[in-house]
């Protein structure tokens, strides 16, 4: 197919940018997304985000971008062919000259329309995505088609050379980030931490381990509550932060576990938080126990900034981000006892000892995983593909 490039105006300041993906909910992705919008807008351009919509929607419009709307959360092929059809129809109305895709089955819809566009066309490939099916690896694919594909880990720029064989020359490895003002434990004030532990009803001064995650089995709460019945420390609260997401059964197994184990009255499913860097603050310890590799991991550098200490599996992207020993501790994946014997060991250090881990925690996400040095990565991935 003959391609007709987009034509841009010499008198921008900036190429538009159209970001791709299913939904604006409140994930990793969409957060990403809403920070480059930012990052766009205020090289004095208008960002598009195409999505179907969501609850950060407006978060877009405030960071100085436009939603265009389309039913890309879904995986019927004749749907995902009709909506590249429509995103063609925008990026030609719109003078669209990078097309930036940031989930698998919205990005067959921008590749094929990047293509009938001449539009340029990169990836964020932001999940480890399993293969569990013959046909998976084929439809994880496209993730791998952007004239640059950017990598949220070493981790998964390993993964897609291995699985797709891309050249290093075309992957770019920029992490995730933290805005280290928000995620300050110097600004969270005292009536902010007893809120939520008043929300959370924690006895005052107890030892807290909080697990940030969605309910999900691979993200390891059934691995947290085990370790708690193993531990030697009798008097420490585990706090489960995350909604269950219609995980209702899942959820309940939880509860039957905590009860079989005698642990009812020292767990605590609390659902959502609004406010996660009080959260943080409150905790003694924050762990990721995740059971399969996380493709980065967000929570991680978001303790670390609030200088905790942190406990994570040791696989996939918190290798990168726990120098073990120096910036938190690293533990088997699914080991119930070693993590239990991690938490005692952490918590029976004292407040200074553990403060002493959050600082150089907090260093590091400094040197390294900020929303700037990722927003700054991107729009040189973007330059690069102009140039």
């Amino acid at each position: 197919m003959e391609r007709t490039p987009a034509r841009r105006s010499e008198q921008r300041p900036w190429p538009v940018v159209l970001q791709v993906l299913p939904a604006l909910g409140s994930g990793g992705v969409e957060r990403g997304t809403v920070e480059m919008t930012s990052a766009i807008a205020r090289g004095g351009a208008l960002p598009l985000v195409a999505s179907a919509g969501g609850l950060m929607a407006p978060a877009v419009e405030r960071a100085g971008g436009r939603n265009v709307l389309l039913p890309l959360d879904t995986h019927t092929p004749w749907r995902i062919w009709r909506n590249a059809a429509r995103l063609a129809q925008v990026i030609q109305a719109e003078q669209v000259d990078i097309v930036h895709a940031r989930s698998r089955a919205p990005a067959w819809s921008a590749w094929l329309a990047a293509e009938r566009t001449g539009a340029h066309f990169v990836t964020t490939y932001h999940g480890a995505y399993n293969e569990d099916l013959p046909w998976k690896r084929r439809y994880n694919a496209v993730m791998a088609r952007g004239e640059r594909v950017i990598a949220i880990s070493h981790y998964i720029a390993r993964l897609i050379q291995a699985r797709h064989g891309v050249g290093a020359e075309r992957v770019r490895v920029i992490p995730r980030g933290v805005d280290p003002a928000v995620y300050d434990p110097d600004t969270v004030s005292v009536d902010r931490i007893r809120r939520v532990a008043r929300a959370w009803r924690l006895p005052d001064g107890a030892m807290t381990v909080v697990l940030p995650a969605r309910l999900t089995r691979w993200k390891g709460q059934t691995v947290l509550i085990e370790a708690l019945a193993r531990m030697r420390t009798q008097d420490v609260y585990v706090v489960l932060v995350g909604a269950d997401q219609g995980r209702h059964q899942y959820a309940r197994e939880l509860v039957r576990l905590s009860a079989r184990l005698g642990l009812a009255a020292r767990v605590r499913m609390v659902g959502h938080c609004d406010d996660m860097p009080a959260a943080m603050r409150l905790s003694d310890v924050v762990v990721n126990a995740s059971t399969e590799p996380e493709a980065f991991g967000r929570v991680v550098i978001e303790a670390q900034s609030m200088a905790r200490l942190v406990i994570a599996t040791d696989h996939g992207g918190a290798v990168e981000t726990v120098e073990h020993g120096v910036t938190g501790w690293r533990v088997p994946p699914g080991d119930p006892a070693a993590l239990a014997a991690a938490l005692d060991a952490a918590l029976a250090m004292d407040s200074e000892e553990r403060a002493t881990f959050g600082r150089r925690a907090r260093l590091a996400v400094a040197a390294h995983y900020t929303v700037a040095a990722m927003q700054q990565a991107t729009l040189d991935v973007y330059r690069e593909v102009l140039a």
